[in-house]
């Protein structure tokens, strides 16, 4: 991806001016990239509804668990003890449907459309819109998405851009500006989020 590009694209717009001059170098997406889309999908399932601190103490127990095995051997799996390092029994279920998923169906991801490939990844019961937007941008790496039901990327725009309630058009317009690189703009404002460093605190 040539962030470069998109840098000099968004840096019109003057809040995300400030947050490429604070977080230019620390923005990539390959850290979070995993080539066995069961095990992605997976990742992004536990991190459903979850504190970032939590998701990332129980990714590396799922990791422990699974290391070297097959997909039919992680469906193996005893319920109880994939509950045991911390994930609910409702995503338990998510994750081996998503295993289930990806054994029954051979599916070539990276030449599908964002909107089919959504489509396909929400066929499965426990992958809704929002987990398939992280699989477009983690994983894919889709330059061009905004997952509008990402409640952090809500709050960072409310924050850095002084807006109490922020309404569809008013998000829309944003979506519109950073267009074609609203993943790169995405990135910026969860680093904002995550370092607590906002463009409205130096006004």
């Amino acid at each position: 991806m040539d962030f470069e590009k998109a840098f000099n694209h968004l840096k019109n717009d003057k809040i995300m001016f400030f947050l490429i001059s604070k977080f230019k170098k620390d923005i990539t997406l390959t850290d979070r990239y995993e080539s066995n889309y069961p095990k992605a999908i997976s990742m992004l399932i536990i991190e459903q509804q979850v504190s970032f601190k939590a998701a990332i103490t129980i990714k590396k127990r799922f990791l422990t668990l699974i290391k070297n095995k097959n997909t039919d051997e992680v469906l193996e799996i005893d319920d109880n003890e994939m509950q045991s390092i911390g994930i609910s029994h409702r995503k338990v279920n998510y994750i081996k449907n998503t295993y289930l998923f990806f054994r029954e169906n051979k599916i070539d991801f990276e030449n599908l459309d964002e909107n089919k490939v959504i489509k396909e990844l929400t066929r499965i019961k426990g992958v809704g819109k929002w987990t398939s937007e992280m699989f477009l941008i983690f994983i894919l790496f889709k330059t061009n998405i905004f997952s509008k039901g990402d409640l952090a990327l809500i709050n960072s725009i409310k924050v850095n851009y002084n807006i109490s309630k922020l309404s569809d058009q008013k998000l829309d317009a944003f979506i519109k500006k950073w267009s074609p690189y609203n993943t790169i703009a995405s990135l910026l404002l969860w680093k904002s989020i995550e370092e607590k460093v906002f463009y409205k605190k130096i006004r």
